[in-house]
């Protein structure tokens, strides 16, 4: 019956034994956890030193773009125009250092006979990576990049710049998109910030269907340069859907230009303010003559406005679509300052 009773006191009778056991074998697990723990992550580095790309030589010493220069003669020649020249004036900034400033010291890269490992090289690093150089100088002008729909599917800085100001030509088969207004779109704004291509050459390189949109009957007048993707898309990230540019107002993208639509009216047209312009309108290109979603006028109205409806208002029997267009009234349908119907 009693059997048992010197292992239970062993483990029962001194509870504040018991305790203290209990820390330290707590003791001894933790500490077992952080020395493997430590240990991985020394080991990590060394199993994966050899497919990750180098990020330059950590001890390396400035020698100055002259020296970089005596093998890279073409770059350095087409840089001396380069905005990033700019750097020279930066205070504390190492006397006659432009390529280090991005490619990282290159002492070691020198001396190893041009080692592709002991230097930066954009083009054996990620996008992200790529990125994140740029953006420890662009992050105040780019603050959203990161979040941006480009970022995220990979297209970074060096998709689009030619950082060292070269004069790229884009693909025949892209200039043969736009035909003879490809060259009326090149302007010394575009070359100032290094683009690759001019717009909207550039940008139809990956959205090929937005050339086909702004070549339908009537479009805006992007592929004869009257404007540009960017003055409604900031590429390099917005809050806004698609890049479009950020604004109190969504719809002052549309009224910057607009300006007989901008407003404020006493009576507002309620779709407006719901949707906004696209609710109504599709910017890049339409068969529509007022870009509007559907070709008919009357047809998009009764997407709101019952034909039944509309019908017995206006004391008619075959409905609204049947009519006239609804603006031969409907004078002010983006907003009134006389009548809530948007009358004359």
């Amino acid at each position: 019956m009693h059997t048992n009773r010197p292992v239970t006191r062993m483990f029962g009778a001194a509870p504040g034994k018991l305790s203290g056991l209990r820390v330290f074998l707590m003791f001894l697990l933790g500490t077992g956890i952080l020395w493997a723990t430590a240990l991985g992550a020394a080991q990590a580095p060394a199993a994966n030193a050899s497919s990750a790309p180098s990020t330059g030589a950590a001890h390396a010493d400035f020698v100055g773009s002259d020296t970089c220069a005596t093998c890279h003669d073409e770059v350095s020649k087409k840089f001396a125009s380069n905005p990033h020249r700019k750097m020279l004036l930066m205070p504390g900034n190492h006397e006659g250092v432009t390529c280090e400033n991005c490619h990282g010291a290159g002492s070691e890269h020198v001396a190893g006979g041009g080692d592709v490992t002991k230097i930066f090289n954009p083009a054996k690093h990620s996008p992200k990576e790529v990125d994140e150089k740029c953006l420890g100088c662009h992050s105040n002008t780019h603050p959203d990049f990161m979040r941006s729909p480009h970022a995220k599917a990979g297209v970074s800085c060096i998709s689009c710049h030619d950082i060292h100001g070269t004069d790229v030509q884009p693909s025949l088969h892209i200039m043969a998109l736009l035909g003879s207004t490809a060259s009326s779109t090149t302007s010394s704004k575009e070359r100032e910030h290094l683009l690759k291509a001019p717009e909207p050459v550039l940008c139809y390189q990956c959205h090929a269907e937005k050339n086909a949109q702004f070549n339908m009957p009537n479009h805006h007048k992007v592929n004869e340069g009257l404007i540009k993707c960017t003055d409604c898309h900031d590429v390099h990230g917005t809050f806004e859907r698609n890049n479009v540019r950020s604004r109190n107002d969504s719809n002052q993208i549309c009224t910057k230009c607009h300006t007989d639509k901008r407003g404020p009216f006493v009576y507002e047209h309620t779709p407006i303010k719901g949707e906004g312009c696209l609710g109504c309108h599709t910017p890049h290109g339409s068969q529509n003559a007022r870009l509007l979603n559907m070709p008919n006028i009357n047809v998009l109205c009764n997407q709101c406005h019952s034909p039944v409806a509309a019908a017995t208002i206006h004391g008619q029997a075959g409905g609204s679509s049947e009519l006239a267009p609804c603006t031969s009234c409907h004078t002010y349908i983006h907003g009134s300052n006389m009548n809530v119907a948007f009358l004359r």
